[in-house]
């Protein structure tokens, strides 16, 4: 049974369970052929190639085996999902800036050490970084924050 919990053999089932949630949404679209490629073409092949690693990694994993998974630390996974949700719901209302800085700070609070001169830090290079980006470089209609620019 331990196989079946080991790192590598989840992580096959994880490539299976996305290729074959893409073949299910690239059905309708129609392939084509090797010359004359349709829209889901290279879907449909990404999808035979997630499912071709997969199987690959999982007959690894049973044959060698691998080490065990480890209890998940929730407090990361539930602090990152919340700093996601804001962003999100506060990119539109306030601004790329405060949607960052809320995004950086909350998803900072589920680490091991949590350091302010380190988040702020971060906080000042990727609000440099993604105003030059998608502002400057990409030229998106962007808000960098609500009523300005």
């Amino acid at each position: 049974m331990n196989r079946f919990l080991s790192k590598d053999f989840l992580s096959g089932l994880m490539f299976l369970g996305f290729g074959l949630l893409a073949l299910y949404f690239c059905q309708k679209l129609a392939p084509g052929t090797a010359v004359r490629m349709g829209p889901g073409w290279v879907p449909r092949m990404l999808s035979y190639i997630l499912l071709g690693l997969g199987s690959l990694i999982c007959v690894v994993a049973l044959v060698s085996g691998s080490e065990p998974t480890e209890k998940p630390k929730w407090k990361p996974i539930t602090l990152v999902t919340i700093g996601i949700i804001c962003f999100a719901a506060l990119f539109e209302r306030a601004g790329l800036l405060p949607a960052l800085v809320v995004l950086v700070f909350i998803a900072s609070l589920g680490g091991e050490e949590f350091k302010l001169k380190e988040v702020i830090g971060n906080i000042i290079v990727l609000s440099i970084l993604c105003t030059l980006v998608f502002k400057v470089g990409l030229g998106m209609n962007i808000s960098i924050v609500q009523g300005i620019w």
